[in-house]
């Protein structure tokens, strides 16, 4: 049961990494939506390819647009927090439990 536990572990640690880091991605990206970047510049296409499907699929089924402002990143880091709380706490629990 350790290696199930560890692997628990080890996927806990890894999705709270991978969440962190696509979250401060979003932010960058709600960032450069106020400046008026390159859009050929390689780091601006980046993160617009890693945020855009999901900020779409966001702004296509909630209306989250309030005066011109585009809330649909916060609803996408709210997800993010939810999913760190939740699952990636859950999977800890879980593996601790295993080991007990």
């Amino acid at each position: 049961m350790l290696i199930v536990a560890n692997f628990l572990e080890a996927v806990a640690v890894v999705l709270d990494y991978a969440l962190t880091f696509y979250m401060w991605i979003v932010i960058a990206g709600a960032v450069l939506s106020w400046v008026n970047p390159d859009p050929y510049n390689p780091i601006v296409r980046f993160i617009n390819t890693a945020t855009e499907p999901v900020l779409y699929q966001i702004r296509k089924r909630v209306p989250v647009s309030f005066g011109g402002i585009d809330i649909s990143p916060i609803v996408v880091l709210l997800a993010i927090v939810f999913v760190q709380t939740f699952i990636v706490n859950s999977l800890h629990g879980l593996a601790r439990s295993i080991l007990l």
